[in-house]
């Protein structure tokens, strides 16, 4: 019996690569996408009387709830966590908006290209930064006198960073939420409804953390949110510099701890598909 040379092609065995693409590089071409995504659903009426709308009446929400069952202080305290609150539930949209890449057949030519595919997704969802940022914003300084939080220059100043802080600092939990939802991008809204919810139960939002017993204190202890809205808490009450400054330390090394999980996450996301076929997957 005869034998036939193949004909396929084969590729050498040590085929050179393309150089990769700067971290850099990758996060601003992200960003680009993401920014394009957000002028596609939203309008400044649409996000003004649609998105932030929403989230002020749930500010007020919570803050009357508060001054009807809690003790005195108690609206201060849950219209200040909910403010605050807003940029974190938009940040773990994340989680969302990094499944959209699978469901739409993309992820593929993400994982082939020369670019890092965690800086790709650091950069995918940064729309929700800057928006978050201006809902808890906005919220804090136009609602806040109405549930007695007055602000002085040097403290409004003080609050947009620690609002940044947070909406950074859960995205980047969010981040590593994301890489998890992309092997399973049909309980993405779940995995986000599911983390936010938690936050807000167990940071400080609605209850002190001190309620909880020991094991979710320490669950909360990881999350950045939980330092942040302390170190807000504790600029409002005229607390010493330095307790604010500790609480901003640990929330962002809590933050810098997520994102360090969150990136070699991506890359098993990417190993696993190779290995198992699944990276085109729209499930």
């Amino acid at each position: 019996m005869s034998t036939h040379p193949s004909t396929a092609p084969t590729l050498p065995e040590h085929a050179p690569r393309a150089p990769r693409t700067s971290a850099w590089r990758t996060v601003h071409a992200g960003a680009m996408i993401a920014a394009a995504d957000f002028r596609a659903m939203y309008t400044w009426t649409t996000w003004t009387f649609g998105w932030l709308a929403r989230m002020l009446s749930q500010a007020v929400f919570f803050a009357l709830v508060g001054k009807v069952f809690s003790s005195p202080g108690g609206e201060r305290y849950l219209f200040v966590g909910n403010a605050l609150m807003a940029c974190a539930i938009e940040a773990m949209l994340v989680i969302t908006s990094s499944a959209w890449e699978r469901r739409s057949g993309t992820l593929p030519l993400l994982v082939a290209s020369p670019a890092e595919l965690a800086w790709v997704f650091v950069g995918r969802s940064l729309q929700w930064i800057p928006s978050g940022i201006a809902t808890s914003t906005t919220t804090l300084l136009v609602l806040g006198p109405f549930f007695g939080v007055h602000w002085t220059v040097p403290g409004a100043a003080a609050m947009v960073c620690l609002v940044a802080l947070t909406a950074v600092g859960t995205y980047c939990f969010g981040l590593f939420l994301s890489a998890l939802a992309l092997s399973a991008t049909t309980w993405r809204n779940t995995i986000s409804n599911v983390a936010y919810l938690g936050m807000m139960a167990v940071c400080g939002v609605e209850v002190p953390v001190s309620v909880w017993p020991t094991a979710v204190r320490w669950v909360a202890w990881t999350l950045p949110l939980t330092h942040d809205l302390l170190a807000l808490r504790g600029v409002l009450d005229g607390a010493p510099v330095g307790t604010v400054l500790l609480r901003v330390l640990l929330g962002t090394a809590t933050a810098l701890g997520w994102l360090a999980l969150a990136l070699p996450a991506f890359g098993r996301v990417a190993a696993s598909g190779r290995r198992s076929g699944t990276l085109q997957s729209t499930g």
